[in-house]
């Protein structure tokens, strides 16, 4: 019997779901950095078995949104969790039990799609402290099943697999056993250098950032890529591009140097920086940079 179906990855900001997708992958599809929202898109990530298909989903963090980029965040979270056939609750079992983990529980009350508790970081805690959390976690919402992981040490996920396997139903493969995720070429480079800002910039920097691809020709030999970074505020163009150069220069070698790894060629990589005033509030700006909804 073949089985397939959409699994959603949900939970706070920093909780490790794009670390288990590209865990579970083997493969990186969606970027990490220790910074909240680092995920601003949906990515599907597609796990292709002998006889079953897992097609996951990594959201965006839910959290309190407090512009109009915040808010498309969340919805585009909530549209995973009411389209899947199984959610992943992730949680980072080092940080205590808050305001968000309740609104989060709260939004999935009602749901008959079952909810898995991945309990995630159990590499940092003692043995008794995690039982002391699981037993707290057990008290709050009826999860179908609760499963302690390390998502960065890959502990415990080939048991997550084998309990999903179990709660799966028959179904088609729907993707081509080649494809491991929905997005395009042109998204993932613009991505790993939205990544390396977020690695290389503190502060306000990281949530004010977009990366827009303008341009990409490709030989046999090379891949030239050019591409817009776009800020709010002069201060923060100032901060990226750094004293004479030196940021943004440390951010296009460091893209430059996994791009090649990706694409498995010479990649020369030009990056320009420039400000558009409150972008994350303005939906016209947010529809060209295809974060907008019908919403």
């Amino acid at each position: 019997m073949y089985k397939s179906g959409f699994i959603a990855i949900i939970g706070r900001p920093n909780a490790g779901k794009s670390t288990l997708l590209n865990a579970l992958l083997q493969e990186k599809v969606a970027i990490t950095s220790p910074k909240p929202q680092t995920t601003r898109d949906n990515v599907m990530g597609v796990l292709t078995m002998r006889d079953a298909q897992l097609i996951f989903t990594d959201t965006p963090g839910i959290h309190k949104p407090h512009h109009q980029l915040g808010k498309h965040l969340n919805r585009s979270a909530y549209t995973a969790m009411d389209e899947a056939d199984l959610n992943y609750v992730i949680i980072d079992v080092t940080k205590p039990f808050g305001r968000g983990d309740e609104f989060l529980l709260s939004r999935l009350q009602g749901s008959e799609v079952p909810t898995f508790l991945i309990v995630n970081k159990i590499d940092q805690l003692s043995r008794e402290k995690l039982i002391h959390e699981l037993s707290e976690w057990q008290t709050r919402f009826p999860f179908s099943e609760i499963i302690p992981i390390s998502a960065l040490k890959k502990d415990n996920l080939e048991q997550l697999l084998q309990v999903t396997l179990s709660y799966l139903k028959e179904g088609t493969q729907y993707f081509p056993e080649s494809m491991v995720t929905d997005h395009n070429e042109a998204f993932q480079i613009g991505e790993i250098i939205r990544e390396k800002v977020l690695y290389k910039t503190e502060e306000e920097i990281p949530h004010s950032v977009a990366v827009v691809l303008e341009a990409m020709e490709s030989n046999e030999s090379h891949i030239d890529i050019r591409a817009l970074i776009i800020v709010e505020r002069q201060s923060q163009k100032g901060i990226l591009i750094g004293k004479q150069g030196a940021m943004i220069r440390s951010i296009r070698l460091a893209a430059q140097k996994e791009l090649k790894q990706k694409l498995g060629k010479r990649v020369e990589l030009e990056l320009y920086v420039r400000v558009e005033k409150n972008w994350r509030n303005r939906s016209n700006k947010l529809m060209q940079l295809g974060y907008g909804d019908d919403e």
